[in-house]
């Protein structure tokens, strides 16, 4: 029960941090804008899915459209690749302001386990984004209210789950490399970079081919994400964004042992 207080108090702590500072404020607002741009433009514009199928129908093609579930794939798409500019930036500075400023000392001194502040970390930084991206569904509440037939529950609740789920294994793969430095913008740069390499791992595989080609391809982020948007919750996909996720605390927690030990 004590550690559960502790990584409460920690999430606290991270939290009043991203609530009181200028840079993550205008991040959520670009996010916002950019979002509700992308949102708009995919909606309601001549060249948006609702005038393409109107379009399709006046030219005789009577083959019924999901316009709702086709539009979710668009916008999460574009969503997910917003947030791999976004991420890498929220989460630079989780221990790398601590090395810049010195207190990463006081948190390898602590009778804290580094495990339990890493994920007290994450968890704040993750719930930061989580207040990001409430409008979002705010934007599928009114929007889709009077969608004929009315949308399953499932497609946007797993949707929503897949990009969290992608955005935890971000941040906590960001906070290891965040860990390793205390420079923000290095780590933003290398997270970027790690980031990217993840999430197009599935190309890299169709070109390398074969048993290996075809294990990487499962490690892919966008392709894990891609299967949540379209509905399907297969037991791999969260397998794999769990694997990202322990991964990251785990070499976190790590690193700041190793710093413990170096300081000694």
């Amino acid at each position: 029960m004590k550690v559960f207080w502790n990584i409460v108090a920690i999430i606290q702590k991270e939290l009043h941090g991203y609530f009181v500072s200028p840079l993550a404020f205008s991040i959520a607002a670009v996010f916002w804008l950019i979002s509700g741009i992308f949102f708009v433009f995919l909606l309601l514009s001549e060249q948006g899915i609702i005038q393409s199928v109107a379009i399709q129908e006046q030219l005789g093609n009577t083959t019924p459209v999901d316009v709702v579930y086709e539009f979710m794939q668009i916008y999460f798409n574009a969503i997910a690749s917003l947030t791999l500019f976004i991420l890498p930036i929220l989460s630079m500075g989780l221990y790398a302001e601590e090395r810049k400023r010195g207190t990463i000392e006081l948190l390898a001194t602590s009778p804290l386990f580094n495990w339990v502040v890493a994920l007290g970390k994450l968890m704040g930084v993750l719930i930061f984004f989580i207040t990001m991206i409430m409008p979002i569904i705010l934007y599928e509440a009114i929007a889709f209210q009077g969608a004929t037939p009315p949308i399953s529950f499932q497609v946007p609740l797993l949707a929503h789950l897949g990009l969290i789920l992608m955005a935890a294994s971000i941040l906590s793969l960001g906070m290891f490399i965040s860990s390793l430095t205390d420079s923000t913008i290095f780590s933003a740069i290398i997270t970027f970079i790690l980031v990217i390499t993840l999430s197009i791992l599935d190309a890299l595989a169709n070109s390398i081919g074969g048993q290996l080609g075809e294990f990487l391809a499962h490690f892919s982020l966008l392709k894990n994400y891609e299967n949540f948007v379209m509905g399907v919750f297969n037991s791999s996909n969260l397998i794999v964004f769990l694997t990202y996720i322990f991964l990251g605390l785990f070499l976190t927690s790590q690193s700041i042992e190793v710093f413990r030990f170096s300081r000694k």
